[in-house]
């Protein structure tokens, strides 16, 4: 009774996470990333049809998604390449923008990965999604094969949506005017939507004055500038409200342990006092009427 009972917890808890053991590496990357997959090629469509309206060659749809494969930084790489930016302008970027994927490795499932050349493409093809597909209630039980197949996956369907998209774009929407500017338009519309779910002045302040300094100081590297300006501008600030007690709750700092466990101490001695107190009142003889 108690095995059944057991295996039928198992069951359930494994069918609230969507995650069963008994099926193989790939059938259960499948099943976790189908939707995603969907997503993927349809944006990477889109990152194909800009590439056609830059009239860069058609090479570079599959190159780009396939090694620099960055998400959303890829529509910035192509904007820099079709205005023949720097690699090392592109690659500073690139740090830049995804630079929040240094931290992903603290709770991806890495070690669940078998083998020196598998942990690197793991490493490799890290991006938001295969992050969160990968980091569930159950990261520590996922198998080196699922592991593997969801990130093979993701990465084929940007690819082929890419490389789709850019004979879609070349073949039909070639004679549209404006597409060159769509990326354009989708990053404004972000910065917008970004302002008013958080309408930080200081912060639209700070973006302003990069662009300006970027534009200004060095016009044929102004993304490069202005994003390490806008970095720098932002690790001021932060040392600033930090001196002065202004920093949002969630920036700050935990108090230290010793100062919570001095807390803890401290309360835990004035509880034993309180006690001691009201004991030795309630046996002192000269006040108990019964003696």
């Amino acid at each position: 009774m108690k095995d059944t009972a057991k295996e039928t917890s198992d069951a359930e808890h494994y069918a609230a996470i969507g995650h069963n053991p008994t099926e193989s590496g790939f059938k259960q990357a499948l099943r976790a990333s189908s939707v995603v997959l969907a997503s993927f090629v349809v944006l990477g469509l889109g990152l194909g049809v800009i590439i056609s309206a830059h009239h860069l060659p058609w090479w570079l749809a599959p190159a780009i998604s396939l090694i620099v494969y960055a998400g959303s930084v890829e529509f910035l790489v192509v904007e820099m390449i079709a205005t023949g930016a720097s690699v090392g302008a592109i690659g500073f970027t690139t740090l830049l923008v995804n630079s929040r994927h240094l931290v992903y490795g603290i709770s991806f499932p890495l070690q669940n990965v078998k083998g020196f050349w598998a942990k690197l493409y793991a490493i490799y093809t890290l991006c938001d999604e295969s992050y969160a597909l990968n980091t569930g209630p159950d990261r520590n039980t996922l198998s080196h094969a699922r592991i593997l197949w969801v990130s093979t996956f993701l990465h084929i369907s940007w690819v082929a949506g890419t490389t789709a998209g850019f004979f879609i774009g070349a073949s039909f929407l070639s004679h549209l005017e404006g597409m060159d500017f769509a990326m354009t338009a989708l990053f404004t519309i972000l910065a917008i939507d970004a302002y008013r779910a958080q309408r930080d002045n200081v912060t639209a302040l700070l973006t302003l004055f990069s662009g300006a300094v970027g534009i200004i100081l060095a016009p044929g590297s102004m993304l490069l500038v202005s994003m390490g300006t806008y970095t720098a501008l932002l690790i001021v600030r932060f040392f600033i409200a930090k001196s002065r007690g202004t920093l949002p709750e969630h920036q700050i700092p935990a108090p230290e342990n010793n100062t919570a466990v001095t807390a803890a101490e401290d309360s835990t001695t004035d509880q034993v006092k309180t006690s001691s107190l009201t004991f030795t009142h309630h046996n002192d003889p000269q006040e108990n009427p019964h003696d």
